[in-house]
């Protein structure tokens, strides 16, 4: 259990924030459109730094021409480029999804690892990505920490590490292990409708009566009102 947690005694108030999480966004999943374990692979190596709707604009492109990782194998990174130059670092990427589908075709046949320690030695993937595509394409369990899920579960106290991992391995302890999946993408649907990184929402926040960030600032009218 995280120190915050820990000083409210809360065994109790992460089960409560979980359950408002749970009901507010009862049916969460990943914004990104795909069909399987390539198409999601790519997608989530693509979302860095770009957004999930700008992502499916360049998939839906993508995903005709180069349907699998045996096409994307036997292109260049320059033949990748110009479908991927609206996405942030798209030069960087293009090289990593080419390597990356080298890779998982000469070592997987073609076939997306659903190992997490394996996805980790592709290029292009780290344990965000990795979590993602183990969670969504393979239905294991995995905790992706992205910014929302980090800088959401610090202010409602379920975790406080100072690092991406620190928090992922806090949330991992307080966060039972069948529901990881779903408590990620609530974390991020909160994190991108209300509890905004700039000017969070918390006078319309179903969490007010009970978020620790509301009560270590007071009068949560006000908040919405502030940069943060």
């Amino acid at each position: 259990m995280s120190k915050i947690a820990l000083e409210k005694n809360e065994e109790n108030y992460i089960s409560s924030v979980l359950e408002k999480l749970a009901a507010y966004y009862p049916h969460p999943k990943t914004g990104l459109v795909y069909d399987n374990p390539y198409q999601l692979f790519v997608a989530t190596v693509l979302s860095a730094q770009t957004t999930d709707e700008q992502v499916n604009r360049i998939t839906e492109k993508l995903f005709a021409a180069v349907p699998s990782a045996f096409e994307l194998s036997r292109i260049k990174p320059s033949e990748l480029e110009p479908f991927l130059k609206s996405c942030g670092l798209y030069r960087h990427k293009s090289k990593h999804l080419v390597n990356a589908a080298k890779m998982i075709v000469e070592q997987h046949n073609g076939r997306v690892p659903d190992s997490f320690d394996d996805l980790l030695k592709l290029p292009g993937v780290g344990r965000k990505t990795a979590s993602v595509i183990i969670s969504s394409a393979f239905g294991k369990p995995a905790l992706a920490v992205d910014t929302h899920v980090f800088r959401v579960s610090r202010r409602l106290g379920l975790a406080d590490g100072a690092t991406v991992n620190l928090v992922e391995s806090q949330l991992k302890k307080v966060i039972p292990m069948d529901i990881w999946s779903n408590a990620h993408h609530q974390l991020i649907a909160h994190g991108r409708s209300i509890c905004h990184a700039r000017k969070p929402l918390c006078s319309a926040c179903f969490l007010k009566n009970i978020c620790l960030y509301a009560e270590e600032r007071g009068n949560v009218d006000d908040l919405g009102k502030t940069k943060r």
